[in-house]
């Protein structure tokens, strides 16, 4: 992708190119995470401007890389760069195991780009990060989520009931073989 310093690649794919987050994204974050859909499936993350937008891609990109090691990552087309969505990894409360997550602009939906960036995120997770085990939740009314997550091979565990989450989710887990 031209224009990102390869420090920022996280890893790609054929179509996409998964990196850092940076204040950069801020405007983009602000529209992602005001969309009807992300409100609905994730949760009203209360960003209603660009400083609010700033300080949420903070917390969620580079002071989560020095705490954790990883992060929420930028979802971008390769060859343009345009932002489509984050996809990456969370240590949430109330989980044993790091959590992948992802969200996309509506307007990307049906392309294939969260499975395909879910995949090379899993992937790094398990190879790079070497992480045995990583989770999954969603909304257990959220079919295409739902969809996505057997998609990546990962297994059902249940329901789980996770503090600041909004309510009961659907639990699955990657374990490579």
């Amino acid at each position: 992708m031209k224009g990102v310093p390869a420090t920022m690649i996280v890893t790609q794919t054929e179509r996409l190119t998964v990196r850092l987050l940076d204040r950069s994204d801020a405007a983009f974050m602000l529209q992602l995470v005001n969309e009807p859909a992300f409100i609905r499936n994730i949760g009203d993350r209360e960003v209603r401007d660009l400083a609010q937008a700033e300080a949420y891609t903070e917390r969620s990109g580079p002071l989560s890389y020095e705490r954790s090691g990883f992060g929420m990552y930028l979802v971008a087309l390769r060859g343009s760069g345009e932002r489509l969505g984050i996809c990456g990894l969370i240590s949430r409360e109330g989980l044993s195991d790091v959590d992948i997550g992802y969200a996309f602009l509506q307007a990307h939906w049906g392309q294939g780009y969260a499975l395909e960036a879910a995949r090379a995120v899993l992937a790094h997770a398990h190879g790079a990060l070497g992480l045995r085990r990583v989770l999954a939740i969603t909304a257990p009314e959220n079919r295409p989520s739902v969809r996505l997550l057997e998609q990546l091979g990962m297994q059902e565990q249940g329901l789980v009931d996770l503090p600041k989450s909004g309510g009961i989710s659907r639990l699955f887990v990657s374990e490579p073989a």
